[in-house]
């Protein structure tokens, strides 16, 4: 089966590339694991996803901010926050993709990782029949 990719990225400016890559985060961590290959996956996804535009150092401070601004806020208002950030419904898309890739890289997607991804559509005003879709053709690939 050929191996799904995401839409192009080429217009995305850098709040755009940040917002994905926090959600491509949260979809790691939605398990409450972060498994060896979920960690390659999403390493080597924000690297070529940000065309190495966005420096290390961002990166980690990207990253402690995510995880801070969760503890504070929670789930929902990140989400909410993805959506403010991701203006354009082709951004949303793209982010939904990226995000369900990360989930299905371990080859495991669980309830938790699953119920994430519902919300992560419903948060970004997606179709629930087509994101579905995307999971179920991504953990068949």
């Amino acid at each position: 089966m050929p191996q799904m990719s995401p839409p192009p990225l080429q217009t995305l400016d850098e709040p755009n590339l940040e917002a994905l890559v926090e959600l491509m985060f949260l979809a790691a961590f939605a398990d409450g694991e972060f498994s060896p290959e979920e960690r390659i996956h999403f390493a080597r996804s924000v690297e070529s996803l940000t065309d190495r535009r966005i420096p290390q150092s961002t990166m980690d401070t990207l990253l402690q901010t995510v995880v801070e601004q969760l503890h504070k806020e929670g789930r929902a208002a990140r989400l909410a926050s993805l959506k403010e950030r991701l203006a354009s419904p082709q951004a949303r898309k793209v982010a939904f993709f990226l995000a369900a890739q990360v989930v299905v890289a371990d080859g495991i997607v669980r309830s938790s990782e699953r119920e994430l991804l519902l919300d992560v559509a419903a948060a970004l005003e997606l179709d629930q029949a087509e994101a579905a879709e995307i999971v179920r053709k991504l953990a068949a690939s």
